[in-house]
């Protein structure tokens, strides 16, 4: 039982959890998306960033990059630097290949790809390696109080 999923069981929020075997050590949201036999502009990859203002959450599909000018456009900032794995693992106290939007050490300003608008349902980390969150994207955005912007590319 991990963080995240102990935080949407006592909201009672609903969600399905998609585990799976993890082995691989970079590209955990492809590996995700092949082993879940899902599609990749469903699953979704947890980035960290650091701007001026401390740091965010980005969430875009894994099948697209993270633009760093539109993310900072999202966040009215002038720039966005990626955040270094080590801090990300200190800030959120979740693994890399495994950091969920949710139930973070502390709550920070969340931006949805506005692409998952279109999907009934988005895969999102469970808080560790090989298990995955199924959840609808307005759903999420009202937990992590976040917004949508073109943030893919």
């Amino acid at each position: 039982m991990t963080p995240a999923i102990r935080m949407l069981r006592h909201l009672g929020v609903t969600f399905t959890l998609h585990d799976y075997p993890c082995h691989v050590s970079q590209d955990f949201g492809l590996h995700a998306a092949e082993q879940l036999q899902a599609s990749p502009q469903s699953v979704y990859k947890t980035l960290l960033v650091r701007h001026e203002g401390g740091a965010a959450v980005a969430l875009v599909p894994v099948s697209r990059q993270l633009s760093l000018k539109g993310l900072a456009r999202a966040l009215g900032t002038k720039k966005v630097e990626m955040m270094a794995p080590a801090e990300a693992e200190k800030l959120t106290g979740y693994k890399v290949g495994g950091i969920s939007p949710f139930a973070q050490k502390r709550m920070l300003p969340t931006v949805l790809d506005s692409a998952a608008l279109q999907q009934t349902r988005i895969l999102v980390s469970g808080g560790k390696r090989g298990l995955s969150i199924g959840i609808h994207p307005e759903a999420l955005l009202a937990l992590l109080k976040g917004c949508t912007a073109p943030i893919g590319e």
